[in-house]
């Protein structure tokens, strides 16, 4: 797929004119005419005096690889000087064990609320929990962003991981080396490894979540019997077009590595790709655009049902991380206990709410709140949602204004010191299942 016909502002940077459509397509785009070479990756010498130069996001042997061809004002060598170590203490990475800290319970949080201090999307990430390692590429990191302040002449770029970015309040603009993308609630982002970008604040203030992925990227699920359709559509991700910026200006890059931050000082714009081909971008996905698949007799299907996403991991069917999205659908099934049921699971799971009311907990999980249910730890509905559902009149019932996520992972996810003292833990929740009462009656044929 190409695209062309940015048009060019008075001070020599491209504008964004929207998206192409399509996940994991070989995109190609240009901000200004002629800027893509044809035929060919890399000409003796590029139009417009520009720099080849390859961004490779898997090992060159994988099959199948993902790699882009950037075209751009200077190499990346010119935007990477000499690294000083910085501190970025509320953003962790795993292994992050804090032996004060127990992770073993089931715990819920209310919304991290605002700052009137300056917090911009480095400063601005409060990690909740981390599991696997960083260093060996496997796990990932849960947070919450707060995020009230534009970087400005300030970018970054994480070789850990990609981010898959759920935002809950306020509207952003990740400004990219491949083009820009806007995101607001009910929309989420994926921005890849190694991608060099800043953020600016569209309307804020901005509060959301992040699934910091150190392992395998994040791809479609298969929909083994579901067939072609449904779920996520290849068409509704949305990867940006090519705009660039040609700015002399002094600047700083931070580099998240092996879970340190370092920052490097340059004299220019970083974001200088012209034109690109490939299929390692950068996407945004509409909430709104995934539809659901449920029972329509009986039995209430796994969550992995509403998978969006998930991270493959080295052993089949247990996923390093899955999304999994719980949105607004019909509930049909007859003399069904139609919430989640109580369970145990192999998978830890931390969950999010974007808005409105998640039907197993009516109380307590509020938007912008979190829970964690971490690797065999018990949890289920609480007595309220228990009652409802087991004497409601089971006709028809949609499941409206509501939109959560799960961050799942085969990992244990441990939580951090800012997770277990500072961030509004709720004492009180694992007290939600304290009332429900034995009803056992050992009557033959008693129900």
């Amino acid at each position: 797929m190409k695209h062309s016909g940015l048009t060019v502002a008075d001070d020599g940077n491209a504008i964004s004119k929207g998206y192409m459509p399509g996940w994991a397509n070989d995109f190609e785009t240009e901000a200004l005419p002629g800027a893509l070479p044809i035929g060919m990756n890399s000409p003796q010498r590029c139009n417009y005096g520009l720099y080849g130069e390859q961004l490779s996001g898997t090992a060159f042997t994988a099959n199948p690889p993902e790699r882009t061809w950037c075209y751009r004002i200077r190499p990346s060598v010119k935007h990477s000087h000499r690294y000083e170590k910085i501190d970025l203490p509320y953003w962790k990475s795993a292994p992050c064990i804090d032996p004060d800290v127990i992770s073993l319970g089931q715990y819920r949080w209310d919304p991290v609320e605002h700052t009137d201090k300056p917090l911009t999307w480095v400063t601005g990430m409060r990690t909740m929990t981390t599991a696997g390692d960083v260093n060996t590429q496997v796990g990932m990191a849960s947070h919450v962003y707060l995020v009230n302040t534009s970087m400005v002449d300030d970018y970054f770029f994480s070789a850990d991981s990609e981010l898959l970015v759920v935002p809950q309040e306020g509207r952003l603009r990740f400004a990219t080396e491949l083009g820009i993308i806007d995101v607001e609630p009910k929309e989420i982002a994926i921005i890849p490894r190694g991608l060099v970008y800043r953020v600016e604040v569209l309307e804020g203030p901005c509060r959301g979540f992040v699934c910091e992925n150190y392992g395998q990227k994040f791809e479609l699920p298969g929909r083994g019997p579901i067939g072609a359709n449904c779920m996520a559509n290849p068409r509704d991700f949305k990867a940006p077009v090519a705009a660039y910026e040609d700015r002399e200006v002094p600047s700083t890059v931070t580099m998240k590595w092996c879970g340190q931050f370092h920052v490097t000082k340059i004299n220019q714009s970083p974001l200088d790709v012209v034109a690109w081909h490939g299929n390692y971008a950068p996407y945004k996905y509409d909430l709104r655009a995934y539809c659901p698949v449920g029972a329509i007799l009986f039995d209430h299907p796994d969550p992995s049902i509403f998978t969006v996403l998930t991270a493959p991991s080295g052993h089949p069917g247990t996923a390093n991380i899955d999304f999994v999205l719980f949105r607004e659908r019909w509930m049909v099934m007859e003399d069904t206990f139609r919430p989640p049921w109580y369970h145990k699971n192999i998978m830890s799971e931390l969950m999010g709410n974007i808005y409105g009311q998640y039907d197993a907990k009516p109380q307590g999980f509020v938007p912008g709140g979190m829970s964690l249910h971490n690797m065999m730890l018990p949890h289920g509905p609480d007595k309220e949602a228990f009652e409802k559902a087991s004497n409601a009149n089971l006709g028809p019932d949609k499941l409206d204004n509501t939109m959560s996520f799960m961050f799942e992972t085969r990992f244990p996810q441990h939580l951090t010191g800012f997770a277990a003292k500072e961030a509004p833990l709720q004492d009180d929740y694992i007290d939600c299942w304290t009332d429900i009462e034995k009803k056992f009656d050992g009557t033959p044929g008693k129900k």
